[in-house]
C-alpha cells in the first residue's frame, strides 16, 4: 500500500530553488519561498535560493553548476514554463537532462486539471536527471508550487514512501 515507512529512517537532501522571473525579488518570491517552507518544513535543506531572469543561457549556466556539484540532490525551478516568448524555462532544463520524466509533468497536469480544468494545457511542467540530479520544472503561481510540492515532491523526495521513490535512486543515477 502507498505510504510512509515510519519503521525506516528519514533521509535529509539537498534541494536548490531556482525562481525564473523578470520582475520578481526575494521580497516578493511568493513561490519560491513556499517552496523553501516546505522543503525545511519535511526536513531536508534548501541548499541555496537564487532568482534569475528569463534568460536561457544564464538558466542553463546556473542549472550546469547546480548539477555539477556533489553537494545538490535536487533543483526545483519555478517560473518560465509557459508558452509566451520568454518561457524559457523548459529549454534550459531539456537541453542538460540526460533522462526526461514525463510522468512528472502528466501528472501534475492531471492534478492541475482538477484544481484549474482545461488551462492545465499552458503549462509545460517538465522533469528529469542531469549528473545524477534531479530537476523539476515547476508554473510560477504559487498555487502550482504547493499542488507539486504536496502531491507528489514531498512524497517522492521521502526515501519512506512506498511502494517507491526518487530518493532510493540516488545512489545509482549515475550508473552505466
Amino acid at each position: 500500500m502507498a505510504g510512509i515507512d515510519e519503521s525506516k529512517p528519514f533521509v535529509a537532501i539537498n534541494i536548490a530553488v531556482l525562481t525564473v522571473s523578470d520582475t520578481r525579488d526575494m521580497h516578493n518570491d511568493t513561490s519560491g519561498e513556499v517552496l523553501a517552507e516546505r522543503i525545511v518544513e519535511k526536513g531536508h535543506r534548501v541548499f541555496e535560493r537564487q532568482i534569475l531572469p528569463d534568460d536561457q543561457a544564464a538558466l542553463r549556466k546556473q542549472l550546469g553548476a547546480w548539477c555539477a556539484d556533489p553537494n545538490v540532490d535536487v533543483i526545483i525551478t519555478t517560473g518560465g514554463t509557459g508558452v509566451t516568448g520568454r518561457d524559457v524555462t523548459v529549454e534550459a532544463h531539456r537541453m542538460l537532462y540526460e533522462k526526461e520524466i514525463p510522468g512528472f509533468g502528466e501528472l501534475f497536469r492531471w492534478i492541475s486539471y482538477e484544481k484549474i480544468g482545461t488551462s492545465t494545457v499552458q503549462s509545460r511542467a517538465t522533469a528529469g536527471v542531469c549528473q545524477g540530479t534531479y530537476m523539476f520544472a515547476l508554473p510560477g503561481s504559487t498555487g502550482a508550487c504547493k499542488d507539486a510540492w504536496d502531491e507528489i515532491l514531498q512524497y517522492q523526495l521521502d526515501i519512506r514512501h512506498r511502494p517507491c521513490n526518487f530518493v532510493e535512486l540516488m545512489p545509482r543515477l549515475l550508473e552505466t
